[in-house]
């Protein structure tokens, strides 16, 4: 492995110290680097707080003169919530900088490598490039579309089903592909469920991992059916809540007694292609968006998930997959909707990986091939 590689995976594992805390800022880890050894390390620990470069160096003193920086992301050079990193890069008089992958904002895009350079110091890009772009993925996407990235996670037996004929889920999975889900929740801005889901399995949708922090809860429920005594309802208090339902068909009484124990409801539009009966999810999401709410992990049902891929707005597949078999007529899976007519017409996952996951698998990859909705 190459000494630039090492360094830069240690930033990346520091940036992920902030999963689930900087959204919609990127995950930023930097490691400072002098005579082989590291002097300071820092990563972006909460939305509007000093970034990564900034907290690594501020606990250098003169010792960091004539070192080296490693950045997963390259660094900023505009006045935001925190003063330029290339700044205090500067003050510092850091001689190299090593960059994972450059910064798509606008604001930066080029100007911070390009600042350093005409200063004297020497840049080096690309290092561990996929490993960085992959790392922010969500940022990426949210900067570029002003859109939620949209994951969809589902977890189904090796025949497909992803209920038995009584309509019990729980478990299909085991705890090691649990714990991943939780993970997962951590890491996403936001958690979404279709309001089938809720009344058949009354879930919390809460992160339970140490160090976890609840995403925000996003209930698809066009005709306000969720339930008072329910534990969403219940909880709405603790954990930020957002009930999409039909802009127009607002049941007052109910939504007021929803919006009293804290829940925020959001009026969307219907669907007019031929789906009156449900709120239009391409404008939820430009919503979302506009909300700052930059990633949406999706927990729902076939319905919710076919709509998505209809959409296409589903970005990434978190399939969760046990060695069982239930068999059944009516057992439904995790995907439903309109289909297709050819198999050259399937939607498909580009950098589809397997994780193993203590006796279940986890297939994921990005969505590359999308169905368009007419």
């Amino acid at each position: 492995m190459k000494i630039e590689e090492h360094y830069m995976r240690r930033a990346i594992e520091l940036a992920r110290q902030g999963e689930g805390r900087v959204n919609p800022n990127p995950l930023v880890g930097c490691v400072v680097v002098k005579a082989g050894q590291i002097i300071a390390e820092g990563f972006h620990q909460s939305y509007g707080g000093f970034h990564a470069e900034r907290n690594a160096l501020l606990s250098c003193g003169e010792e960091a003169r004539g070192g080296d920086l490693y950045v997963n992301l390259e660094p900023c050079c505009h006045y935001g919530k925190t003063p330029p990193c290339v700044d205090i890069i500067l003050e510092k008089g850091i001689r190299r900088v090593f960059i994972g992958c450059q910064d798509p904002n606008p604001l930066v895009a080029g100007k911070g490598t390009a600042l350093l350079r005409e200063r004297g110091v020497q840049v080096t890009n690309g290092v561990l490039e996929t490993e960085c772009l992959e790392l922010n993925e969500i940022f990426f996407h949210y900067i570029k579309t002003k859109r939620p990235f949209t994951a969809m996670k589902y977890a189904m037996t090796l025949d497909g089903r992803i209920a038995a004929d009584s309509g019990s889920s729980q478990w299909i999975t085991g705890e090691g592909a649990r714990r991943h889900v939780h993970m997962l929740r951590r890491r996403y801005s936001a958690i979404m469920a279709g309001i089938g889901t809720v009344l058949a399995d009354d879930p919390m949708l809460d992160c339970r991992i140490q160090e976890g922090v609840n995403p925000i809860r996003i209930l698809c429920d066009s005709h306000l059916r969720l339930p008072l005594q329910s534990k969403i309802v219940q909880t709405a208090g603790q954990i930020p809540t957002i009930l999409a339902c039909l802009e127009g068909n607002i049941f007052q009484e109910k939504a007021e007694k929803l919006a009293k124990a804290g829940i925020q409801i959001w009026q969307i539009a219907p669907d007019t292609r031929g789906r009156t009966e449900r709120v239009d999810l391409m404008r939820l999401w430009e919503k979302l968006g506009e909300a700052e709410i930059d990633s949406v992990l999706v927990e729902g049902g076939g319905v919710l998930h076919g709509s998505l891929l209809n959409d296409g707005l589903a970005d990434r597949v978190y399939a969760y997959i046990a060695p069982k078999l239930i068999s059944g007529e009516t057992n439904q899976g995790p995907v439903r909707g309109k289909g297709i007519l050819k198999m050259d017409q399937a939607i498909m996952l580009q950098d589809s990986r397997i994780i193993s996951l203590e006796g279940d698998y986890l297939i994921t990859g990005k969505v590359t091939r999308r169905l368009v909705r007419e």
